[in-house]
């Protein structure tokens, strides 16, 4: 019996999985900065290491609420292109904000793309899950 090309749970581990490594990038940096520079808890006024602990909250506070959006649009057996496009949106979106917020100076523009491509993100998901949930699947 051939196993199916498809299974469900499939597509967002790997967006998640994904996310996750650039959540471990930003970590690293805050990890690195604070060993480099002796400063063990808060941030000492420090704005180089508080701009890196909030490059890492960000990704933390976004990342998480966008995975569990897609996991929603895929428990409803949504078809492949659009699992695949929010997490691309959402992918893009926070490494867009990452590297624009890491930056020195920052940049902006790619700090606000990031979060436009992040929203966008779940605006889709949420766009699929009503349009599911309405259809019966």
């Amino acid at each position: 019996m051939q196993r199916p090309l498809y299974r469900l749970g499939m597509i967002t581990p790997l967006y998640a999985a994904a996310l996750t490594l650039v959540f471990i990038a930003l970590s690293a940096r805050v990890i690195l900065y604070r060993r480099a520079n002796q400063i063990g808890l808060g941030d000492q006024g420090d704005k180089g290491l508080l701009k890196r602990i909030r490059a890492q909250g960000n990704c933390a506070e976004y990342a998480p609420m966008g995975v569990l959006l897609m996991l929603l649009v895929e428990l409803q057996n949504a078809q492949h292109i659009w699992l695949h496009g929010i997490g691309t949106l959402l992918l893009a979106g926070r490494l867009l904000h990452a590297v624009g917020f890491s930056a020195r100076p920052p940049i902006m523009a790619l700090r606000v793309w990031g979060m436009i491509l992040t929203l966008l993100s779940f605006l889709m998901a949420i766009g699929c899950i009503l349009l599911l949930s309405l259809s019966g699947g």
